[in-house]
């Protein structure tokens, strides 16, 4: 075991299901400009990941995050997850955008590409996603992260379940 100090990480975060009953009255759209808005909290994942949603309109949305040591594997490097995570938030929140009062989703594939390896020195990145099809059974996305001067980190697909 190594002589260096541990480090803690403290998160909080609001009861997810404290507004659910009003999230299914609004539109996917208008949930997620409310996130944007901080008329409605963000989910508990959020603060976990460092990561805040910075826009939204319909069929796409984009998240922010800053790679930090709490976020790296055993190898050295930030964990392939949160590469994951952001891609899956910002794709699906993408689709959600599409969405009426009522209806929810879920994801039923995702497939990272992960082209360089991120760390703390990284800095924040943008995680974008775009939906490529919305229908009435499913839907498909398209995501990348960049950093602060372009450059590509990883990019992804989804599909997702549209659930009425």
């Amino acid at each position: 075991m190594s002589d260096t100090a541990a480090r803690k990480h403290t998160i909080s975060w609001h009861d997810p299901l404290a507004n659910a009953e009003s999230r299914r009255r609004l539109s996917g759209l208008e949930a997620i400009q409310k996130m944007l808005a901080g008329e409605l909290p963000p989910p508990p994942i959020a603060g976990l990941m460092n990561m805040n949603l910075v826009e939204a309109v319909e069929g796409n949305v984009v998240f922010t995050a800053e790679p930090a040591e709490f976020h790296y594997n055993p190898i050295g490097s930030v964990h392939g997850g949160f590469a994951a995570t952001l891609l899956d938030s910002a794709m699906g929140c993408a689709v959600q955008t599409m969405l009426p009062a009522g209806v929810g989703w879920t994801t039923l594939e995702l497939k990272v590409n992960y082209i360089r390896p991120m760390s703390m020195q990284t800095g924040l990145v943008r995680c974008e996603g775009r939906v490529i099809h919305s229908g009435g059974r499913v839907a498909t996305a398209e995501g990348r992260i960049i950093d602060r001067e372009g450059k590509l980190y990883a990019h992804g697909t989804t599909t997702c379940l549209i659930i009425r």
